[in-house]
């Protein structure tokens, strides 16, 4: 009879442990070779705080120098003119201030926050025209850093050097949630003018690709939260240690009451 219960108890869980659990899978509701027309597309906009470099460079080199801060230096790429394509090229960096500002050399004060980084080098090439034939602007965002807290296998802060991520790669970079990670409410905290905003996502659903948040923007936290189960055995392991804690304190009490 212990040995027919033995048996079934055996059978009992290996039928649970080939089981997929629908809380860990994601994507479920994809079919296959469904086609996901997505209408999600990200470009960063800048905002206080940011750092941007901003490199000018022209096939006169000698016009070109006054628009880049001291201590800048500036090559010269295949087709004879700076830019993206230079070598050894020390870009020059801007803060963007609290007003949305920068100090830009001879052009004055200009206005950056609430931009793309395409519009940037589009305002500073139409203002240079007046000064240079054919002017060159690179500009980059040098601060582009998401985090992935909670449960994952290795939270921390990342950068982000093509200033695009999406919310999957930025777990893959995190390597993935962990088995006690919950895939169907992961948080997104994004702040903009001092102002953060929370998004829940689900993991689980193909509608994540449809997402205002599918794709992370500069200094997005991403927050994975545990499941039940791992709350749980936070709880179980606090009230160990607490036990254990006062086991040892009241062990030094009755040994400090035996010597007197």
């Amino acid at each position: 009879m212990q040995g027919r219960f033995l048996f079934l108890l055996l059978l009992l869980v290996s039928i649970i442990s080939c089981k997929t659990p629908t809380d860990i899978v994601y994507f479920q509701n994809a079919s296959n070779l469904e086609k996901i027309n997505s209408s999600n597309s990200f470009t960063p906009v800048l905002k206080v705080d940011d750092v941007v470099s901003i490199l000018v460079s022209a096939s006169d080199m000698d016009a070109a120098r006054p628009f880049n801060l001291q201590g800048a230096s500036i090559g010269l790429g295949e087709n004879g003119a700076g830019g993206d394509a230079a070598q050894g090229v020390a870009e020059p960096t801007y803060l963007i201030d609290e007003n949305g500002n920068i100090e830009f050399p001879v052009l004055g004060k200009l206005k950056l926050a609430g931009l793309t980084r395409i519009q940037v080098k589009e305002m500073i090439k139409e203002k240079l025209k007046i000064y240079i034939n054919d002017p060159i602007v690179s500009v980059r965002l040098k601060n582009f850093k998401i985090t992935v807290i909670g449960e994952v296998t290795a939270p921390g802060s990342y950068t982000i050097p093509n200033e695009r991520i999406t919310v999957i790669e930025a777990l893959g970079l995190a390597g993935d949630l962990s088995i006690r990670g919950k895939r169907n409410n992961v948080m997104v905290i994004r702040e903009n003018d001092g102002v953060n905003t929370y998004y829940r996502l689900d993991l689980t659903s193909k509608n994540i690709f449809e997402s205002p948040v599918y794709y992370l923007a500069q200094n997005d936290v991403l927050y994975v939260e545990p499941n039940k189960s791992r709350v749980k055995e936070s709880r179980t392991t606090n009230n160990v240690f607490g036990i254990v804690l006062s086991v040892i304190g009241l062990g030094i009490s009755v040994a400090a009451l035996l010597i007197r």
